[in-house]
C-alpha cells in the first residue's frame, strides 16, 4: 500500500444547510476569493501554508456559525488525482479570471481614440479610471495565481499597452499646453497684480509664483475692477486677468495646468484650493478642512496682504513637501 507523506495541500470538506440559499452562495464566493478550487461538490483544495490555513479556518468558522459542518485536513494525492492535475485546475481557474480582464482591456484599447491630439479630458479621465480598476483586479488575481497560469503574461502586456497609451495622451496634452503657454522666462521680472484682501486662491497663487516661477516677483494689491496694468504687470485672479478662473478651474489650478501639469503634489494642493475657493466638495481631500481652518485663522489675524502672503507661503511650503514625499 502506498505511503501518505505530509501533504502539500489543504482540503476543506463541508456540508451546508439547504436554507437559506444565499448562505451557500456566500460560502462559494468566499472560497472563490481565496483562490480555492473544487475537486468535489463539497471538497475544496488550496496549497498549504500558514496564510491559506488561516483563510480556511475563517471559512470553517463561518460555516459552523451558519449551521453547517466543516473539516480541514492536510492532504497528499496518492491515487486518482495527481499533483500536476490539481495544479492544472488552479491554472484553469486563474486563466478564466485573466480572460475576463483581457477582454475588458482589449475593449478599452479599441475604444481609445487613435488620434491622441483629439483626446478630450473626459476620455483621459475615463481611461485612467478603467486602467486603475483593471490593474487592481489583475493584482488580486495574481495574488491567487499559485502556479503561474499561462495567460498571466499576455494580460500584463495588455495592461502595459493601456498604461503606455495613457502616457502618450499625457505627453500630447503637455506638449499642446506648452505650445499655448508663454515661456516661464517671459513671466520673470514682472509685477503681479491682484485684488486686495487676498485669500485662499490668491495666497496659493502667490506662493506658486514665488516658489516655482520667479522668487523675486513683486506683488501689487488693487481694488479697482477696471485697473489697467502697466507694461511689466500681470493681473491674476481678477477680472480680465492674464491668469484667472477658467471653466470650473480656480486660478491656482489654471497655473498648475499650464506650467506644472506633471507635478502630482501641486495637483493635490490644487484640489484643496478648488474645494475651498468654490466652497464645494468635489475632491474631498482629508487635508482640506485643516488647511481651510489655517486660512481662516490667517485672514482673521492679519489684515495686511503682504503678511498673508508671507505666512501663507510657509503653510504651502510644508504642504507641498508633505505631498511630494507621499
Amino acid at each position: 500500500m502506498a505511503e501518505c507523506p505530509d501533504g502539500k495541500w489543504l482540503l476543506l470538506i463541508h456540508q451546508l444547510p439547504l436554507k437559506p440559499a444565499y448562505f451557500r452562495v456566500k460560502i462559494w464566493r468566499r472560497l472563490q476569493s481565496l483562490g480555492a478550487v473544487a475537486i468535489k461538490n463539497s471538497v475544496y483544495v488550496i496549497p498549504k501554508n500558514e496564510e491559506t490555513l488561516e483563510d480556511f479556518q475563517w471559512v470553517l468558522r463561518e460555516i459552523v456559525q451558519g449551521g453547517g459542518e466543516a473539516s480541514i485536513c492536510t492532504a497528499s494525492f496518492v491515487e486518482g488525482l495527481k499533483d500536476d492535475q490539481v495544479e492544472a485546475l488552479f491554472q484553469a481557474a486563474r486563466d478564466a479570471d485573466y480572460a475576463q480582464i483581457a477582454e475588458e482591456a482589449r475593449a478599452i484599447l479599441d475604444a481609445t481614440p487613435t488620434n491622441l491630439s483629439s483626446t478630450q479630458d473626459e476620455d483621459r479621465t475615463e481611461l485612467e479610471t478603467c486602467y486603475a480598476r483593471l490593474r487592481k483586479r489583475f493584482s488580486i488575481v495574481v495574488g491567487l495565481d499559485f502556479f503561474s497560469a499561462p495567460d498571466r503574461g499576455p494580460v500584463e502586456s495588455l495592461l502595459e499597452r493601456i498604461e503606455n497609451r495613457l502616457q502618450e495622451i499625457k505627453q500630447t496634452e503637455a506638449a499642446a499646453a506648452k505650445s499655448r503657454t508663454p515661456d516661464l522666462a517671459d513671466l520673470r521680472g514682472r509685477t503681479w497684480v491682484t485684488r486686495k484682501g487676498v485669500y485662499i486662491d490668491r495666497i496659493a497663487c502667490a506662493w506658486l509664483i514665488l516658489r516655482f516661477i520667479d522668487p523675486d516677483a513683486r506683488f501689487r494689491f488693487v481694488s479697482s475692477r477696471g485697473y489697467r496694468p502697466k507694461a511689466d504687470e500681470l493681473r491674476f485672479d481678477m477680472y480680465e486677468g492674464k491668469f484667472t478662473h477658467e471653466g470650473d478651474l480656480c486660478t491656482f489650478e489654471v497655473l498648475v495646468a499650464r506650467f506644472f501639469a506633471g507635478d502630482e503634489a501641486l495637483a493635490r494642493i490644487g484640489q484643496i484650493i478648488h474645494d475651498l475657493d468654490f466652497k464645494e466638495a468635489k475632491f474631498k481631500r482629508p487635508e482640506t478642512a485643516g488647511i481651510g481652518g489655517l486660512m481662516e485663522g490667517l485672514a482673521s489675524a492679519h489684515k495686511s496682504d503682504e503678511i498673508r502672503l508671507e505666512r501663507g507661503g510657509i503653510i504651502f511650503d510644508d504642504l507641498y513637501e508633505y505631498f511630494r514625499r507621499a
